[in-house]
């Protein structure tokens, strides 16, 4: 039996498939989950329905199953941070965060590092969050 937060087959087996450096992006459903990321990603569609699962509900079991080096995330449309960050920062209070301009972001997570991505149901505009995944220690 698993002991992990995660049991979603499909998830896991492209989460063991990374590994230091790999990055992860979490997509709102608002995001070109196709056309936004490189043809390499594995794509994992948990977009249950408008509003589940949001990028907070992925993050949260996420962050229990890897180590999260950094992260990065998209500005608002006012070169701000949108109030959805605030939340991925509560769940990984010891990481840092990057913010980037919308176009700048979308380049980041076409970077050839982009493992997975997850495309969620969150509704939230600018929940786009790009993991990097960190090292394991004993």
């Amino acid at each position: 039996m698993l002991t992990t937060p995660i049991t979603h087959p499909e998830l896991l087996a492209a989460l063991a498939r990374c590994g230091h450096g790999s990055k992860i992006l979490l997509a709102d459903c608002n995001y070109p989950h196709v056309t936004g990321a490189p043809a390499t990603a594995e794509r994992i569609a948990l977009n249950v329905t408008p509003g589940l699962l949001t990028v907070d509900q992925i993050l949260a079991p996420l962050s229990r199953t890897l180590t999260v080096e950094s992260c990065e995330y998209m500005l608002n449309a006012d070169s701000a941070k949108a109030p959805a960050v605030t939340g991925y920062e509560e769940i990984l209070p010891s990481v840092s965060f990057t913010g980037h301009e919308r176009f700048a972001f979308y380049d980041a997570a076409r970077e050839p590092d982009v493992a997975v991505v997850i495309a969620t149901g969150d509704q939230r505009q600018y929940a786009n969050l790009l993991l990097t995944v960190g090292v394991v220690t004993a």
